[in-house]
């Protein structure tokens, strides 16, 4: 078998072009039919979490027509919600890397509640799940440059993971010292030091400068030394942040990425002369509708 044959022999069976098209629409941004998609379904969105926050005050409990209004409204959008993550399912070229990944269950979480209280399950607190897709805010908004930065912001904090958990370390060493060193001299005077674990709260309390003020030291020495942790918090507030800023500099790429979504792994963000996913090297379904299923270039080829 010859390399053509091979190639033809692995290459995935072509797909309808309507399911391509469909594609575009649901899962990226780079068309008005996908930008106005998206920003449909922001909107759903949002009127569901204002449904479901007004649903927890008294006076739309109580007060006709609004507690059969809201209701009908939360069934309508469960509709809604249903027929898009069938769409994303019928649209996807792997079904089940899509149901098993982060928005898919997300998606799924959105649909089921209300379907539960069919069956006398309180489930619709869980409808508040809805919030999370407005993560979906990066690709209608195209703000793929913040998408970037977020993956440059998780990589820094990872190389940079030695150096903060010996910053860490630190800390709990400076909180256990302080949280001793108070007990012993509180407790006596003191009935709020009444053990080690109450002054660790308190010397993370003042350590991280938040003060609640319901744990304080009565002696001069102990509000010596409260001062000295004070100040301690606010010397080492700075230390991890100059890690992450330290790392983000040196991993700083200046690629343009735009919003297509890989149709295996689903990550989202690409350069926009990429032919194929930069994760799982999946060929990408491009914008343009009028290509459909057409296959892509294999990355082995050698054009002859």
């Amino acid at each position: 078998m010859n390399t053509t044959d091979r190639r033809t022999a692995t290459r995935p069976p072509k797909r309808a072009a309507w399911r391509d098209r469909l594609y575009v629409i649901i899962f990226e941004a780079d068309t008005p039919a996908g930008q106005w998609f998206d920003v449909g379904l922001l909107v759903a969105i949002l009127l569901s979490i204002v449904i479901v926050s007004l649903e927890t005050v008294p006076y739309f409990q109580n007060t006709s027509p609004w507690p059969h209004v809201l209701y009908g409204g939360e069934w309508a959008l469960t509709i809604l919600f249903s027929i898009e993550y069938v769409g994303r399912l019928v649209s996807s070229r792997r079904p089940w890397h899509y149901a098993h990944s982060f928005f898919g269950i997300i998606d799924l979480l959105a649909c089921l509640p209300m379907y539960l209280t069919l069956l006398d399950v309180n489930s619709k607190s869980l409808m508040i799940l809805r919030s999370i897709r407005l993560l979906r805010v990066f690709r209608v908004l195209k703000l793929m440059r913040m998408l970037r930065e977020a993956h440059a912001l998780r990589e820094a904090v990872w190389r940079a993971r030695d150096r903060i958990l010996v910053f860490v370390a630190v800390v709990l060493v400076a909180v256990t010292i302080s949280a001793t060193l108070m007990y012993q001299i509180e407790h006596g005077l003191n009935p709020r030091f009444s053990s080690i674990p109450m002054a660790m709260y308190w010397a993370i309390v003042s350590l991280t400068t938040v003060g609640y003020g319901d744990i304080t030291p009565m002696t001069a020495v102990g509000k010596f030394i409260s001062a000295m942790l004070i100040l301690l918090g606010y010397s080492l507030i700075i230390v991890p942040t100059g890690f992450v800023s330290a790392e983000i500099q040196s991993l700083r790429r200046a690629h343009d990425l735009n919003s297509r979504t890989c149709p295996r792994c689903f990550r989202a963000g690409h350069a926009r002369e990429a032919n194929y996913c930069d994760i799982c090297g999946e060929p990408l379904v491009h914008p343009d509708t009028n290509q459909g299923s057409a296959p892509l270039p294999s990355p082995d080829s050698s054009g002859t």
